[in-house]
């Protein structure tokens, strides 16, 4: 499990950002519900937004481990960052894998830039752990295709310029499911307001409503009724993704308390110094290690192409997003009462990690996924 050199320098340069100048940022922008873009340009600066662009089209081109050690750090200050960058990555993705010449030449050199901004339409309001009974229909009419429908729950909203969609060309037909590539500002396109949400608030989570959205057919990036499959292996990269950030946000949350702990003091002794203290962090430091040592796992294997890619990618991610919650928690437990007021860093990671166990495929979806490896 151990990183190359490369992995090992660009992890010091990402988690060096991270401290420098995203966490500063973190307090304010999920008070404010505000995207810092100011920390999205800086991310560009480092290449972060071309992570999964090839480098033929100006990308990093990371291999998958890379890409995971990118996330955990990102994500150690502050979600909301890294799963804005991920969810960019996942567009552009889509188009580096499905899309034709003439696509990738249009939108990654720019996208590797980070403007502009990707997003990833699959969910909807009524369809989002089994996303075969999307509504969202993709009509053929000559030269164009013709979409109406809604999604739901799509990170980078209101940011993005370039939306990966996933609609039905037959909304009757659930082996119809298409992937394809439409603009921000297209005509009939209408972005939701953002959701007021538990936690990640600084990242915009919105509505899409396509009415009458035309765009023309050489946008279809997959053929259609490839969707769904092309859908479900980007996704475990991207589960992939979510897995590391769960990491970086646990290890936010340790490391944070131990310097807490240190420091506060009670009968006359730093805190850290009572065993039911440092019972709480050697369960939280194993958590967090196994979560880590699961992701390059899984990573490895996506990268090597294993059958059980998937299942490692679900079993990251489960494991993960859990030791997120219970790291979190014990930091908030740890730190008293100054844990639980909104001017602390522990509150938000709290309010934060909730999602790691949602998105991206909810913990029994993951479970869903490893038992039917197993069982088949």
């Amino acid at each position: 499990m151990e990183l190359t050199p490369e992995q090992e320098a660009i992890s010091e340069v990402v988690r060096e950002f991270a401290v420098e100048e995203i966490r500063p940022t973190a307090l304010e922008a999920d008070e404010t519900e505000t995207f810092p873009e100011d920390v999205w340009d800086g991310l560009a600066a480092l290449d972060l937004t071309g992570l999964t662009v090839p480098e033929e089209y100006g990308g990093y081109d990371a291999d998958p481990v890379t890409y995971a050690i990118v996330n955990e750090e990102v994500a150690y200050g502050m979600l909301a960052v890294a799963t804005a960058l991920s969810v960019h990555c996942l567009a552009t993705s889509c188009i580096a894998s499905f899309g034709d010449e003439t696509q990738k030449e249009r939108w990654l050199p720019e996208m590797a830039t980070g403007r502009p901004v990707g997003a990833f339409a699959l969910s909807e309001p009524h369809a989002g752990s089994n996303p075969a009974e999307m509504s969202t229909e993709a009509r053929r009419e000559g030269d164009e295709y013709v979409i109406n429908g809604d999604k739901q729950w799509i990170t980078n909203g209101q940011r993005a310029d370039v939306i990966i969609l996933f609609a039905k060309t037959d909304r009757t037909d659930p082996s119809t499911v298409t992937q394809f590539l439409v603009p921000g500002d297209v005509d009939g396109l209408t972005v939701g307001e953002k959701e007021d949400k538990l936690g990640l608030r600084a990242s915009d989570t919105t509505g899409l409503h396509f009415d009458n959205v035309r765009i023309p057919a050489e946008n279809r990036l997959t053929p259609e009724g490839r969707g769904l499959s092309a859908a479900f292996d980007i996704l475990t990269g991207g589960r992939i993704a979510i897995a590391a950030q769960s990491v970086g946000l646990a290890q936010s949350a340790l490391d944070i308390a131990l310097e807490y702990a240190g420091e506060r003091e009670q009968f006359d002794q730093p805190i850290g110094d009572f065993q039911s203290i440092r019972h709480k962090f050697a369960e939280m430091a194993t958590r967090t290690q196994a979560g880590r040592l699961l992701t390059r796992d899984a990573a490895r294997k996506r990268a090597a192409g294993a059958d059980d890619a998937a299942m490692a990618a679900s079993m990251a991610k489960y494991n993960a997003s859990e030791a997120a919650m219970f790291v979190t928690n014990e930091a908030v437990q740890i730190h008293g009462g100054y844990g639980y007021v909104t001017d602390g860093e522990v509150e938000r990671l709290y309010r934060d990690a909730k999602i790691t166990e949602i998105y991206e495929g909810t913990t029994e979806i993951q479970k869903k996924i490893i038992g039917r490896h197993l069982l088949e």
